[in-house]
This record gives structure tokens, sequence and C-alpha cells, in this order.
């Protein structure tokens, strides 16, 4: 949690006045018993009414400044919370954006997106409460026993011996209660994962009539977040019922020994009252053990995912042959460790040619293109962009040389023209032009306020071959010099399929291009065709070549487009 609560340091200076203007607030709250039974024990009896004004006067002041103080204080300590909450957040999300794809499928996304939200606010809650309840309760506890003693020191000695009989189970049952919240978060981010895919894939739920079916499974991940959340705060619970009992077991203490020792009756009422402030001390600090032990549990899951190390590191390999703009050289890899999902992948494209990769559904065509662009790591072999182990090029420098679509690419809520810039600053010709490439320009024109037209979320409001043409625009909007088209056209027709395939080839033809395709036609053209099967290539060459060489590749074309063989 050290590294949580540094984030609090550029907010000092408000955490300080906060805790001034707390602690005088308490402390004038603390005085006022004690000027009571000042009225009560010397005033009254001699019908002072002149002093019992000026201390009811007094007494004035010091409620007002405790109200102002607490008030002062309680809305410093909402501002420095939120502020820190902020910086987290924003770090948090910095850190996620740059993660490594391994490292994201370690820490899944839906926990990721529990550590950016529950695991904030449970953090926030923790810094804003124990700031305020935090430091009063405290206060209010020694101040208490001080001006106990000071009214009645045998009295006061009845109540200090309750004070560690509550300390010590409350301590036994925080420290207990750490683990059991980090079990609650984990059952959290299942459910957020279910509630994720439950709202992804909502159209496909309907169209199978699933619904009950998918409420079940829901019914079955709640359950379990909320025994498992029951269990947690069946141990807290037991807070707040053993501090009362306790404290009230000393109250009755107090009243019997004030008769015995025939205290004074402006003592008993002070002390009585001291009392209920002492008790409502230990009721708020063990209320501040729940937070703290749920705050700590969100802090320990956020602080593990900042202290991840995500920067690519850059190693110094040998380098390939500068001919070919991309060359694999007897690639090895596995996203788990365990099944390789690449075995053995060589080939090589030279500058400026076109590459197309087909296959069957999870046979490592994606995956190729996720090692080509650095997004894993391969684990042996080696990758070469323009000669160039990628292991060898900074991160960025990589990623600027390509214009990528990848199969569940994103559109954002904004207008087609920032979906096609993306920040990156580009011009107007640039943009029609990358439109028109990607035959996305005729329905753009077609639409209302045409590339102003704002998209709905996920793009809603378009097609899906729409979406796929505004995607691809995207990718060539910045003339990039490869360009990498994922499944890109699966939702075109094929005449759209084809115009896009031709105006690739005319207007981006200094462009190393590689399209993975289910299709034949859209990779018939490439210079470079390998058809992977199970992760290794059975098949390599051009179009006719593997046609008369490749049995697989003559079986999908057979059953695509008729081809005779």
């Amino acid at each position: 949690m050290t590294k949580t609560l540094r984030y609090l340091r550029p907010y000092t200076g408000g955490l300080v006045l906060a805790l001034i203007t707390k602690i005088a607030g308490s402390a004038a709250e603390l005085v006022l018993p004690f000027i009571l039974s000042h009225i009560i024990d010397d005033l009254t009896p001699v019908k002072d009414t002149t002093g019992i004004y000026i201390m009811g006067g007094v007494m004035l002041l010091f409620a007002l400044i405790a109200l102002g103080g607490n008030i002062c204080a309680n809305r410093l300590s909402a501002k420095v919370a939120g502020k820190m909450t902020h910086d987290i957040r924003y770090d948090l999300f910095k850190k996620t954006s740059y993660l490594k794809c391994r490292q994201v499928d370690e820490v899944t996304v839906p926990s990721l997106i529990s550590r950016l939200t529950s695991d904030t606010y449970y953090v926030n809650q923790m810094v804003a409460r124990t700031m305020r309840m935090g430091v009063r309760a405290p206060i209010l506890l020694l101040g208490g026993l001080i001006f106990c003693f000071l009214l009645n020191v045998k009295l006061a000695l009845v109540l200090l011996a309750v004070v560690p009989v509550v300390a010590v189970p409350m301590w036994l049952i925080t420290r207990k209660s750490i683990p059991m919240y980090m079990a609650v978060q984990r059952r959290g981010d299942n459910m957020v994962r279910s509630v994720q895919e439950d709202i992804t894939g909502i159209r496909v739920i309907k169209a199978l009539s699933k619904t009950e079916y998918e409420n079940g499974k829901f019914d079955g991940v709640a359950g379990d977040l909320a025994s498992t959340e029951f269990k947690a705060q069946r141990i807290m619970s037991l807070t707040n019922p053993l501090t009362s009992l306790i404290l009230n077991l000393g109250l009755v203490g107090v009243i019997v020994a004030g008769a015995f020792l025939s205290s004074e009756p402006g003592d008993i009422t002070g002390f009585l009252t001291y009392f209920t402030i002492v008790l409502n001390a230990m009721l708020g600090i063990s209320k501040i053990f729940v937070i703290i032990s749920r705050g700590a549990a969100s802090s320990e899951r956020i602080e593990q995912v900042l202290d991840l190390d995500e920067r690519e590191e850059i190693e110094d390999c040998p380098e390939g042959d500068s001919r070919y703009a991309i060359q694999f050289k007897d690639v090895n890899f596995s996203y788990n460790g365990k099944e390789d999902n690449l075995r053995g992948v060589s080939f090589a494209l030279e500058h400026g040619r076109s590459l197309g990769i087909i296959g069957a559904t999870g046979c490592g065509k994606s995956t190729v293109i996720n090692l080509l662009m650095r997004f894993y790591d391969v684990e042996s072999g080696a990758v070469y962009v323009n000669g160039k182990d990628v292991r060898s090029v900074p991160a960025d420098e990589l990623r600027r040389k390509f214009g990528a679509v990848f199969q569940n690419d994103f559109l954002m809520a904004a207008s087609v023209r920032e979906n096609i810039d993306y920040g990156r600053g580009l011009s107007e010709g640039q943009i029609e032009c990358a439109a028109e490439c990607a035959q996305a320009k005729e329905f753009i024109d077609g639409l209302p306020g045409g590339l102003n037209y704002d998209l709905a979320q996920k793009a809603g409001n378009l097609s899906g071959g729409q979406k796929q043409r505004l995607l691809v625009a995207r990718a060539l909007a910045g003339d990039p010099e490869f360009i990498v088209l994922d499944d890109s056209s699966s939702a075109l027709d094929y005449a759209t399929d084809a115009k896009l395939r031709r105006a690739l080839a005319h207007d981006y033809a200094d462009a190393t291009k590689v399209i993975v395709a289910q299709r034949v036609s859209s990779v018939k053209n490439c210079d470079l065709i390998i058809v992977l099967d199970d992760g290794e290539i059975s098949g390599m060459g051009t179009h006719g070549q593997l046609l008369s060489s490749c049995e697989e590749y003559r079986a999908i074309a057979r059953t695509q487009m008729g081809v005779a063989v």
C-alpha cells in the first residue's frame, strides 16, 4: 500500500490543512463536556447567572469551531482523495495501455477493468474516510480518556481497562479480513468478465434464444461473489456489536463505580458524555478498520499492475537479409508455453511485394501478424523487418511503419474523420484519398455530414462492410510502409473486395502488403501465398503453384471457386 499512498505527496498542503482543521474541530468538541461539568458542579449550585451565560457562550463558540472545523476538513479530505484517485487512475490506465500483450493475457481484461473502477473507488474511500473518521476518532478516543482523568481518575481507570479488551479483537479481525477481501475482488473480476461477454455477444445470445441460459450462468457468478463477500462481511460485522457490548459493560461499571465513590453530579454527567464520545470513537475506528481492510486489498491489486515492467526490451540481435522486407526464420511460438501455435515457420518477402496467408480457423494466421508487429516475442527463431530483428527495434519505431486492420478492431464514438485520422493530424487530402482507396468514400458521402458524421458506440449505426472499409481507410491514411489486413474484407461483397485489391495494388504499389484471409479470391493475386495448417506451413508459392502442389489449398479453391483440379 506504500506505493499507492505516495500519490498523496503532491497534495501534502491540502492534507496537512485538512488534518489541522480536523484536529481543531475534534479538540473543540472535546472541551464541551468539560465546560458542562464545570457549569453543573461549580456555577449552578451558587446560582452564578453571569458565569453560566459566559460559559454558555464559550460552549457555543467551541461548538461552532467544532462544526466549522469538521465541515472544512471533510471538504478538504474529499478534494485530496479525489485528486489522488484521479492520478492513480490515470497512471493505471497509462500502464494498462502500454502493457505487453502477454501481460494483459495474464492479468486478464476484466481484472484490469475491475482494478481501474472498483479498486480505485475503494482506495478513494479508504483515503477520504481515514482522513475524516480516521483522524477524528483517535483524537476523540485519546482526548476523551485524558478529560476523563481530569474529571475523575478512579472512574477513568475503569474506562481505560476496557480499551485493550476492544482493540485486540479488532486487530485480529482486521488481519483475517484482508485476504478475504482479496478473494472478493477476484470474484468481482469474474463478474465483470461475465457482464462484458454477455453485453458484447447480446445479439448472438438472443439469436440462439439463450437468454435464460446466460442468466443462469450470471446467477452462478454473482452468487459466488455474494457468498465470498458475505464471508468477509460476516467476519468484519463482529467489530461493531463486540465493541458496543464491551463498552456498554464498561459504562455500567462506570455508573456503579460512580455511585460507590459518591462522585459529583457534574463529574458523572461529564464522564457519561465523554464515555459516549469514547464509545462512538471506538465504533468509528472499527468502521475504519473495515474500510482500510478493503482499501488495502484493492491497493495491493492496483500496485500489482503498476509494478509490471511494460517496457519492450531492445535486444542486440544479428541482422537478417536486408533484401527482404519481411523474413521469418525457423519461428516457433506458444501463447501458453505448453502448446505450440507456430512451428518451424520460415518465409521471406521482398520489398513492395504482397503476401497472402490462408488456412483454417485457428491455424496461426493472426499469430504471424502478432509476431511481425512484436505484440509477442518468438520462443525461438527470428522475425526480421527490413533486415532487422524486430526485437532490436524500438516498438514505436517498428509499429509506425505499419498500417494495420485486425480481426476485432474498433471504431470510436466520434466522427468519421476522427476515426480515420485517429489523432495523427492528417490532411484532408490524405483522409479522402485513403477513404477512396478503401472503397469507403461512396458511403461516407451519403452520410449526413459526410466525414463529420458521428458514429455511435462501436459504430453501431454502420453496417459490417462499412465498418471494415472505414478501418481499412484508417490503416491506409498514414501512408504506411507495410499494410497489414487481417481478415478485413470478410464482410465485403466480392465486387467491392476486388475493387479494394485493385486500388491497393495501384495506389500503394510501393507498400509491402500482408493479407490474411479466408477467401482464396482475396489472396490469389499475391506475389507469395503461404498456407498454414495447425501452426505449420503446408504450402507456399503463387496461386498457380499452390493449385498444383498443395492439396489443402486446392481443396479450399475447389470449395470456394469451383476450380477443377
